[in-house]
């Protein structure tokens, strides 16, 4: 099973951006809400290497924002990455 972690905030437009493209494929995902765990900041650093958000981590792979996945999407390496037909 494919594991997909979104750091992310409320007021980031990216954000909502990158949950809609991953619902829509109907890929289920773990949301961090750095608005509400914002102590979580340091740890998202840590594994990604970034500060802005989204940060997508798929299967444990950092892949960056946004702009990252829709990339990949786009290529039709998402479907790969999470076995999807």
């Amino acid at each position: 099973m494919n594991k997909v972690l979104i750091y992310s905030h409320p007021g980031c437009g990216y954000c909502h951006r990158a949950k809609y493209l991953l619902d829509e494929k109907g890929i289920q995902y773990e949301e961090i809400n750095l608005a509400i765990e914002a102590d979580r900041f340091p740890d998202m650093i840590e594994r990604t290497g970034r500060k802005s958000l989204p940060q997508i981590i798929i299967n444990d792979q950092p892949i960056g924002g946004f702009d990252d996945l829709s990339i990949l999407n786009a290529a039709g390496e998402l479907d790969i990455m999470l076995n999807v037909a």
